[in-house]
């Protein structure tokens, strides 16, 4: 039985054996989701001109401040949208986004003047209700974002805020890391793969696989191959050839990993001439994981039945080398008080559903509550992070802090705040 850490010591070292992830142009508007490959600068600036924050009119004051009860002659008026403009005279009625024209400085919202005169259609005059300060109301060009200013740096994710930041920035397109390749296989004659199917004696239907295909997405891989299969070693056979015909090069088992009779797994890859890396991990839930790379270079994780297990050899044996092929800098964890005093088991390193929250004074804690066992689903609903807490000899006291982690590499913790 391996130690953690040296498992994933030799996970780390497989995958830079396996080399980082090619990298692909994709049009910016595609991009969502994706893992940056280069560095990106801008190529213009935010704004790209000087323009007005408010609806009012635009002055020109060189530095000077405007007094109440001044009063303006109206020589022009800019919307957005309109092309640059020479400002003849000293004041310009504007709208928000619009440039300014040139030599007008500052803006004044149209809620502190008064109209004196107007031909209808614009106003002529006006008279200043407020003092109005050099540069005031006026968003300056290159303010946000500056020529040739980096942006976004490599291995960055590219969410919902960068891409709408590359839009605005003229970016149409972005070199993107291409998704890890990936297949799920899960194994046991017991499993029924349609949730609406009524269960004969001794079935239970098959939650792990759609539970890795979604995680597998979320942690940033293409999925290539799922499929279900009965504990034979023929039936396994097809699926992994089929797996790795469809170019997988990270596939994903459940079950059949551990000492039983019907546990095939470990032989059936050597059988295939696979190299296994290690078998069984000092850790709970998930102690029979399995790592091996094939003969074709594919790594293969085989994870325990148990849906708890699963989602463990998922978190922190799959991601891991996930981030390692997309080129990911090591996950940092938190490391946040515990609620209550937890007994962990002796020896192995323990990962926990948690839930950590806030409370009304700011302090943030990780509660591990009951139900940890590795057949339980429903305490996921209640938690909204794990908690590793490393082999210890005994209880951990509430106070001691521990890592937390979100449920995927790219998923961030969603505090629960409530009333002390």
């Amino acid at each position: 039985m391996i130690a953690y850490a040296e498992a994933l010591r030799r996970l780390l070292e497989e995958a830079r054996d396996h080399g980082t992830a090619a990298v692909e142009q994709l049009p910016t508007h595609q991009a969502m989701g994706r893992i940056s490959a280069a560095a990106v600068h801008a190529t213009q600036c935010l704004p790209p001109f000087d323009n007005a924050a408010m609806d009012g009119f635009a002055l020109r004051l060189q530095g000077r401040t405007a007094a109440p009860g001044t009063e303006w002659d109206v020589t022009g008026s800019q919307a957005a949208g309109d092309a640059a403009a020479e400002g003849a005279g000293d004041a310009w009625e504007i709208m928000t986004g619009a440039r300014l024209p040139a030599g007008l400085d500052s803006v004044v919202p149209v809620e502190q003047v008064d109209i004196l005169a107007h031909d209808g259609a614009r106003p002529l005059r006006i008279r200043l209700r407020a003092g109005v300060q050099p540069g005031q109301f006026v968003r300056l060009r290159g303010q946000d974002v500056a020529t040739g200013e980096p942006v976004l740096g490599a291995a960055a994710r590219l969410d919902t805020n960068a891409i709408t930041l590359l839009h605005a920035l003229g970016v149409g397109s972005v070199p993107v890391r291409t998704r890890p390749r990936a297949a799920v296989i899960a194994t046991g004659k017991e499993l029924v793969g349609a949730s609406a199917q009524a269960l004969d004696t001794g079935q239970i239907r098959d939650s792990n696989r759609p539970y890795l295909v979604a995680r597998l997405q979320a942690a940033g891989a293409e999925v290539v191959l799922q499929d279900t299969v009965s504990d034979e070693v023929a039936a396994f056979d097809a699926a992994l050839d089929a797996a790795q015909a469809a170019g997988a090069r990270v596939i994903v088992s459940t079950g059949a990993v551990s000492a039983g009779r019907y546990d095939f797994i470990p032989d059936a890859l050597r059988a295939r001439g696979a190299r296994v890396c290690f078998h069984k991990a000092a850790i709970r839930p998930g102690k029979p994981i399995l790592f091996a790379r094939l003969n074709d270079g594919a790594l293969y994780f085989g994870l325990p039945g148990n849906p708890v297990s699963t989602a463990v050899g998922q978190r922190f044996f799959v991601e891991p080398v996930l981030g390692a092929l997309l080129g990911l800098p090591p996950e940092t964890a938190l490391k946040v008080p515990l609620a209550h005093a937890v007994e962990p088991p002796a020896g192995m390193r323990w990962h926990a559903r948690a839930r950590v929250h806030m409370d009304a004074r700011g302090q943030v804690s990780a509660c591990i509550g009951g139900g940890q066992e590795s057949f339980r689903l429903a305490s996921t609903l209640h938690a909204n992070a794990w908690a590793v807490i490393e082999p210890q000899d005994g209880p951990v006291a509430a106070g001691m802090r521990v890592e937390v982690v979100g449920w995927g590499h790219l998923d961030p913790i969603h505090f629960n705040c409530q009333e002390s």
